[in-house]
């Protein structure tokens, strides 16, 4: 691990809002949400327009990182202090905040092209709510920076035509279509989502593959019975061993993973970072590394093609395992989404955000909030004391509610911290410390 400062070399200790000066960690109680600088208040503009596009979470995660590394390039070509991640902009002029504002409008249109004239109009009452001139010469850095993200990104292998439904297959340990239990359009019965994520070219990884999972434990193992039987226990819809906060734990964090961690980013934002140049940079590496993280886990989820609990404990008897007892009426809490087990998405993702916000911070001791929308949750808001309690309750979850082996949950937890230790390695880094 780095030490703590040296991800704010030459600019020395980060200041909390209060004056406090940022030591070892960053215990600070009580978040009123009264501050947010512009980074953060595009960040809430790109959620809005993901959830209405209606985007899952692997292609959600694409979406926030083509916003906020556009973002970044922008704001760092007026702050000069790391280096940019695509595009360079020598001699750049004005507001960074114009420049952040204009970058992630100019994406979000790009993306979203259908919701043009709502993002047009957030985008005129912003700068005028900002006092933001509409010459600042910001404003064309900010267009810049995004027309260069845009061009990186127009091939990359999103929603390409033409490709077959993935079905997978019938074998045992074998990903299937599942059926749907909770009320509600049966999303379950649908081919494998998504399959090109597993295909589209990764923001920084040197090739899909590059940080693939070592594989589902055989069916035949201890570690496969294991996971089986705590799966088919605690994560049963009905006659569950499941205790009402292990309930609680699995319907919030049931809600969009990336959605998530962009609340908490903008949470972590607002109590512990005065500077839009370190909001840019911490939004960035945070994104591009949870991209990279769902790019892994989709080559790997294609790559095994392993099956989902509910297959599994459903059809237990024909598994060749004496100690896998079948129940073809077992069913999960919640609808099991539609595409291979292993890894897990949310957990990779996860793990990611946690480990790269570990990185930036140099502690994991760091308390912070997030906030659910799942309409089952009953505590919306929970905070937490580390970035690695927030990935082990994921993990946890992601069992509670029976659609991940833990295998699978722990296995995503070691990828995605991979990912995001090769990003912030390798990528906006403070200029001269390469």
């Amino acid at each position: 691990m780095e030490k703590s400062n040296r991800c704010y070399k030459g600019v020395g200790p980060v200041k909390l809002r209060t004056g406090v000066l940022f030591l070892a960690t960053l215990l600070v109680a009580g978040w009123s949400g009264a501050y947010a600088d512009t980074v953060s208040d595009w960040n809430a503009i790109a959620e809005q327009a993901v959830t209405v596009a209606g985007h899952p979470p692997p292609v959600a995660s694409l979406d926030f990182a083509i916003v906020q590394a556009a973002v970044y390039d922008a704001v760092i070509s007026l702050d000069r202090r790391y280096e940019p991640y695509h595009v360079a902009i020598p001699r750049a002029s004005g507001s960074p905040e114009a420049a952040a504002a204009k970058a992630a409008y100019d994406v979000l249109v790009y993306l979203f092209p259908a919701q043009n004239g709502s993002l047009t109009t957030t985008f005129s009452y912003y700068l005028a709510n900002h006092g933001i001139s509409p010459h600042d010469p910001g404003i064309t850095v900010g267009l810049q920076a995004a027309a260069g993200i845009i061009s990186l990104r127009s091939n990359d292998g999103r929603f390409p035509a033409g490709q077959p439904p993935f079905m997978g297959g019938t074998a045992a340990g074998v990903w299937r279509p599942t059926a749907s239990y909770i009320p509600g359009p049966p999303a379950s019965l649908a081919p494998g989502l998504t399959p090109w994520v597993a295909n589209v070219t990764p923001f920084t990884m040197r090739r899909n593959s590059q940080f693939r999972a070592e594989g589902p434990p055989d069916l035949s193992s201890a570690l496969y019975t294991e996971d089986y039987n705590e799966v088919k226990e605690l994560g049963a819809r009905f006659n569950s061993g499941r205790t009402p906060e292990q309930t609680e734990i699995g319907y919030f964090w049931a809600d969009s993973g990336p959605v998530l961690w962009q609340r908490a980013l903008r949470n972590i934002a607002s109590r512990y970072i005065d500077n839009i140049g370190d909001s840019a940079r911490m939004f960035a590496l945070v994104d591009l590394a949870s991209a990279d993280a769902q790019v892994a886990c989709w080559e790997t989820k294609y790559f095994y093609v392993f099956w989902r609990p509910v297959t599994a404990i459903q059809e237990g008897d024909s598994d060749g395992n004496p100690d896998t007892a079948g129940d073809p009426t077992w069913e999960p809490l919640i609808n099991t989404p539609n595409f291979p087990e292993y890894t897990s998405g949310h957990v990779t993702s996860s793990s990611a955000a946690a480990e790269a916000l570990t990185r930036f911070f140099g502690t994991d001791r760091v308390t912070f909030s997030i906030t659910t929308a799942y309409p089952l949750a009953l505590r919306p808001t929970r905070v937490f004391g580390r970035f690695s309690t927030a990935v082990e309750e994921v993990i946890d979850a992601r069992v509670f509610t029976g659609i991940h082996f833990r295998t699978a949950d722990t296995h995503g937890r070691s990828q995605g911290a991979r990912v995001a230790q090769w990003v912030f390695k390798n990528y906006l880094r403070p200029l001269g410390e390469r």
